[in-house]
């Protein structure tokens, strides 16, 4: 047992206000009791609705290091149940998605279940008579995570059978998401296509953070986004000349630190927070004909605008998902090990709304988020090279504290300068809450 097991005083001194221990991001012991602490207690995005939308259907995902699968049961709700047979412990599924019928079934002795998990046949079941097999786990079948809700399409879940419920949790933070589902005219999303998958080699809370940075990028995206504008310049296009989609989406990267502080930054309680606040990048794209006339139509012409008139920029959910709510997309931030993070970047349709968006929504996916993208590699170089560097053994701190105030309270909501690390101080009292609040306790009964 390591020095951080079980020992929630150790874990809390990792933070203290204004700066974290490097341990946080390097530390493998450290990584695994965010697997069995922080993902069990916390409430963590599991998928989309959309993403199964047939009785039978099905997705499999991890939540944490748990492998789960988002199924459609017989009566219409949505089940997350974690992928493992109660015999032998195989997983149940390995395709990412499909459709298993009526029941799941074994491929190793072809026990099979029900799609909300309750078993439903094994082969040869008198084997099992007169050995109190009915009062075993194994015969209660597939387990179910410890709670499931369905917040307009966007499926959660946590881990643990007791625990923070869904609205304690997430609270205001929720308004984000009501913004991007309210944008469809029918109140409602679906997503478009898999995710543009790729493994960054950094620990998941570097992308995390990154989300609600606001001083970096005007410098690591100058060599991308600001060759691009320079290269835009260089053409001298008459005056009044309409930019590009492609220049919409990438010159507002290289906005002065003067933008990025008018804009705000809103945080909530539980590590959750948003940039934009007052205006983003994505303030000025140009309108998509028709679109306005139909938002009207659904929602009257003052809720309307007042639905198109917000734009968020990033909406970190802590633990580990950011949603853009102007572009409809959704990032998770899946952990692999202490160094090893896989992200998946999803867009949505906008039902009833134009397909123009859904283009514009995938256009900037391939530019920002992509294996291939052009603004996401300046990104992932400074991960690794953080990543690297919080080896060095000449400093063991990291640095957060740009508009600090002593004694900072993340109980209530807050709107600040837009660029104070004030947010990520807040998931930072999040982690700390969430990976001690089932130790609490331990240590002291064991002294």
């Amino acid at each position: 047992m390591g020095r951080y097991a079980q020992n929630p005083a150790a874990i809390k001194a990792l933070h203290r206000g204004y700066e974290v221990h490097r341990d946080v991001y390097i530390d493998q012991e450290l990584y695994q009791l965010e697997m069995r602490h922080l993902f069990a207690n916390a409430w963590v995005f599991v998928g989309h609705e959309s993403q199964t939308p047939e009785k039978g259907d099905y997705f499999s995902t991890q939540v944490g290091d748990q492998p789960v699968i988002q199924v459609r049961h017989s009566d219409g709700e949505v089940h997350v149940l974690f992928n493992r047979c109660p015999h032998k412990g195989t997983k149940i599924v390995i395709d990412r998605a499909g459709n298993t019928g009526k029941f799941f079934r074994c491929p190793y002795h072809a026990w099979s279940f029900k799609t909300d998990g309750c078993l439903l046949a094994i082969p040869l079941k008198k084997g099992y008579e007169n050995t109190g097999f009915e009062n075993s786990d194994s015969a209660k079948g597939m387990r179910a995570v410890g709670a499931v809700k369905n917040y307009r399409g966007f499926i959660f879940c946590r881990l643990a059978e007791t625990g923070i419920s869904f609205e304690e949790f997430f609270g205001g933070s929720l308004s984000s998401i009501d913004n991007m589902v309210d944008r469809s005219p029918a109140g409602r999303l679906e997503v478009a296509g898999p995710p543009l998958r790729y493994l960054h080699h950094c620990n998941w809370k570097m992308l995390v953070e990154n989300q609600t940075d606001t001083c970096h990028p005007m410098v690591a995206h100058e060599s991308s986004a600001g060759t691009a504008v320079k290269l835009w310049k260089e053409l001298d296009m008459p005056e009044g000349t309409p930019l590009p989609p492609a220049m919409e989406i990438i010159a507002p990267f290289t906005s002065p630190y003067e933008f990025f502080e008018k804009m705000g930054i809103r945080t909530w309680p539980n590590g959750h927070g948003h940039t934009g606040v007052h205006h983003s990048i994505h303030s000025n794209y140009s309108e998509i004909p028709g679109y306005m006339d139909k938002m009207v139509e659904s929602y009257g012409e003052e809720k309307a605008k007042a639905i198109l008139g917000e734009n968020r920029h990033n909406t970190v959910y802590f633990p580990n998902i950011m949603i853009k709510g102007p572009i409809q997309q959704l990032r998770v931030f899946i952990p692999l090990a202490a160094d090893r993070t896989i992200v998946e970047s999803y867009i949505y349709r906008l039902v009833d709304g134009p397909e123009e968006l859904t283009a514009r929504t995938a256009m900037y996916n391939r530019m920002i988020n992509a294996p291939t993208s052009i603004v996401g590699h300046d990104d992932l170089e400074m991960y690794e090279r953080a990543q690297e560097g919080l080896h060095v053994n000449g400093l063991e701190w990291v640095n957060i504290q740009r508009l600090y105030e002593p004694g900072e309270d993340f109980s209530h909501e807050a709107v600040e300068n837009g660029t104070t690390e004030r947010q990520m101080r807040n998931q930072f009292d999040a982690w700390v809450k969430f990976m001690t609040c089932d130790m609490d306790g331990v240590q002291e009964a064991a002294e």
